[in-house]
């Protein structure tokens, strides 16, 4: 979890290009009021803090998923949950009282896909968001290098001789014919995946990893619903861009068509703030959490998703923004 990959370039940078963005606070304005509160896909939330994908709960504590749903449900975050989740998408969607978004890797077997977004549909989930940026393999060297100074056996909760008995922990694939399964994350995905997720689910479709504003609008042409500026945290590819330094032409140039929201290396409300004044919807939060989820279980999640949302309460009342909408890009500037 606080690893990239290759020489950690993108990692780095979803941390120090926030430097590359100021705030410019603005005077003489009533904030003794703030409303945290966004609206997404016609459901209100009161915070734009969301909690991102992140599979494998059950290795950071054993009641993984469930206690981070049952944290979001007490900040009333929006949870997206992972396709490597340990537990089902019907458990979480109990302990969090409200519908989920589900994150879909596609494999490469569509009948894995459909089966996936068919459950979650079932569910209640109102958003599939489909991951697009690990169509590779990816050196882990940090890991890798440290994985033999280890010396606990692991493979009773990680099983690593196949694939395949790697997701016997796996809530999702159980039941499904894996069978011809090479991996878990698809490198031959193209739009027309896209077409033909559409015409299988009425849930909304997400795009989650545009870095390129090319890519962004052609997700808002082909009538994708909303797009993540991700880069998968820094774990997918080493190119470098951070996640906020894409987000201002990636706004620009889908010029309001749908939602854009955002993740990678946010850790301050200071962060959030400059995120939503330069256009995005909302704020994904992953690593965070799942410190705090290893660390104190569900009582761990709230603590930091309510220290999050007190940090950007005050930047909020800093740069003089009442309200989410009254964010706006004049209240940032390149450094």
């Amino acid at each position: 979890m606080a690893s990239g990959i290759d020489d950690e370039v993108t990692l780095r940078a979803n941390r120090e290009d926030f430097l590359k963005f100021v705030l410019r606070p603005r005077r003489l304005v009533d904030v003794s009021k703030v409303d945290m509160s966004v609206e997404i896909f016609g459901v209100r939330y009161q915070t734009p803090i969301i909690v991102a994908p992140v599979g494998g709960q059950q290795s950071f504590h054993p009641e993984g998923e469930i206690a981070v749903a049952k944290a979001a449900r007490a900040g009333d975050h929006l949870q997206i949950l992972s396709t490597s989740t340990n537990a089902g998408v019907e458990d979480v969607a109990a302990a969090r009282g409200a519908p989920l978004w589900y994150q879909l890797y596609a494999t490469n077997k569509w009948e894995v896909a459909k089966a996936m977004v068919a459950r979650a549909e079932k569910s209640g989930c109102l958003a599939v968001a489909v991951t697009i940026d690990r169509s590779g393999g990816r050196n882990q060297e940090t890991l890798f290098r440290l994985v033999p100074t280890d010396s606990r056996d692991c493979n009773a909760c990680h099983e690593r001789g196949s694939l395949a008995t790697n997701l016997k922990r796996r809530a999702m694939y159980q039941g499904l014919d894996i069978s011809g399964l090479s991996h878990t994350q698809s490198s031959n995905m193209t739009w027309d995946f896209l077409k033909r997720l559409r015409d299988t689910t009425k849930m909304k479709i997400v795009l989650k990893g545009v870095l390129a504003h090319e890519d962004a609008v052609l997700a808002a042409d082909a009538g994708m619903d909303a797009i993540i500026v991700s880069n998968h945290g820094g774990r997918s590819e080493d190119s470098g861009r951070s996640t906020i330094d894409a987000l201002p032409e990636i706004v620009e140039a889908v010029r309001g068509r749908m939602p854009i929201l955002i993740d990678s290396g946010f850790r301050r409300g200071t962060d959030i703030v400059k995120a939503l004044a330069l256009g995005a919807h909302a704020v994904c939060i992953g690593r965070p959490y799942i410190w705090g989820l290893g660390a104190f279980g569900q009582p761990g999640v709230e603590r930091v998703l309510e220290l999050l949302r007190i940090e950007l309460h005050a930047a909020m009342q800093q740069v003089g923004a009442p309200t989410v909408k009254d964010l706006v890009p004049g209240m940032v500037r390149r450094a």
